[in-house]
C-alpha cells in the first residue's frame, strides 16, 4: 500500500449552503476545484468542518458524490462516515463507498464515552465492513473519551484498511509512541494546525486541516517544507500563519472558517443551528488577522 496515498495537505472541507440554509451542491463543485487549484492532496467530505452533525444522510451520499465528480480524479475524495453509532456508520460506510469516494474518516464515538475495547471493536467493525482505506480519528475535546496509543496501534496492526489517524488530542507523547510502533504503511496526520510543524517534526506526514480552505497555497507550504526536511523555513511559514491557525478558532469552528472565505471573496454561506453566524465584532478581528498574515490585502 502506498502510504502517502492521500497526500500531506487535506481540507477538512467546509459545506456551503445556500440562502435557504440547504446544501448547495454547485458551490460545493466549485469548492472542490478551488481547493485542488491551491494545492490540497485530497479532501474530507462531512467531517466537523463539513458539519456532518447536522447534514442528513441523503444530503450526504449527494455531496460525496457531487465532490467525486467535480474532482474528477485530480485528488481523493474522502467521506466522514463515523458517527456515535456503529451500525450508522457501517451503512453510512458502504454507501459511500458506492459513491465512488477513495477512503474514509471515522471519529471515536462522541457521547456514548466508550472504554478502549468499545472503540476497537466499533473501527474494526466499521473496518471489515468496507474495502477502502480508513482514516481514524481522535479528538477528545469533541468526544470527551480519548483514544489511547494501544488502541490506535492495535487497530493499525489487526486491519489492513486502518492506514492512518488524525491525532488531535493534544498528546505528544501519544502522538510519538503511535508514530515509533506503527507498521510502515501506517501514518499519522496533524489534526489541528497549530500542531503541524511538531508533529512533522517528530515523524508525522501531514495535516488534515481547517485553515487549508482559507489559505491551501500557505499550508501546502508549510507541510512540504517539512517533508522535505527544512524546518527552519518550515518554522517562519508556520510563524507568520500561526495567529490565523489559532484566531479560527476563537469560537467554535466552522463559524469563523465560513467567515474567512466570505472574507477572500469565495462565499459558501451562514453555518446551520445550534451554530450561529460570527458577529460583527468577530468578523472585524478576523478581518484584521487574515490581513496581518497576508491572507487578503
Amino acid at each position: 500500500m502506498n502510504k502517502l496515498r492521500f497526500g500531506r495537505m487535506i481540507p477538512a472541507m467546509v459545506t456551503p449552503f445556500d440562502g435557504d440554509g440547504k446544501v448547495d451542491f454547485a458551490r460545493a463543485q466549485e469548492l472542490v476545484e478551488r481547493l485542488i487549484k491551491g494545492g490540497s492532496d485530497s479532501l474530507i467530505i462531512c467531517g466537523t468542518t463539513g458539519e456532518s452533525p447536522t447534514i442528513n444522510h441523503a444530503d450526504k451520499l449527494k455531496l460525496f458524490s457531487a465532490c467525486v465528480e467535480a474532482s474528477n480524479h485530480k485528488a481523493p475524495i474522502l467521506a466522514n462516515v463515523g458517527s456515535n453509532c456503529t451500525a450508522d456508520s457501517i451503512t453510512l460506510a458502504q454507501e459511500a463507498q458506492k459513491c465512488g469516494v477513495e477512503g474514509l474518516m471515522t471519529v471515536v464515538p462522541y457521547y456514548n464515552k466508550p472504554p478502549q475495547k468499545g472503540m476497537y471493536e466499533h473501527f474494526k467493525t466499521i473496518a471489515s465492513s468496507v474495502e477502502l482505506p480508513i482514516i481514524l480519528y481522535n479528538i477528545p475535546g469533541r468526544c470527551v473519551v480519548n483514544m489511547e496509543a494501544e488502541t490506535t496501534l492495535a487497530l493499525a496492526h489487526d486491519c489492513e484498511n486502518i492506514v492512518a489517524v488524525k491525532e488531535a488530542s493534544g498528546k505528544f507523547d501519544q502522538i510519538q509512541h503511535i508514530i515509533n510502533d506503527a507498521p510502515d504503511d501506517f501514518v499519522v496526520y496533524s489534526g489541528d494546525d497549530a500542531a503541524t510543524l511538531p508533529i512533522m517534526k517528530v515523524g508525522g506526514v501531514g495535516v488534515i486541516s481547517t485553515i487549508g480552505n482559507v489559505a491551501p497555497e500557505r499550508m501546502k507550504e508549510i507541510v512540504d517544507l517539512c517533508a522535505a526536511g527544512d524546518f527552519d523555513e518550515a518554522e517562519l511559514a508556520h510563524e507568520k500563519l500561526l495567529p490565523l491557525m489559532n484566531g479560527l478558532f476563537e469560537t467554535s469552528n466552522p463559524i469563523l472558517v465560513k467567515e474567512a472565505m466570505r472574507l477572500t471573496g469565495f462565499s459558501v454561506g451562514g453555518v446551520r443551528l445550534p451554530l450561529i453566524n460570527a458577529s460583527t465584532e468577530q468578523s472585524k478581528r478576523l478581518e484584521s488577522l487574515m490581513k496581518e498574515v497576508g491572507v487578503i490585502a
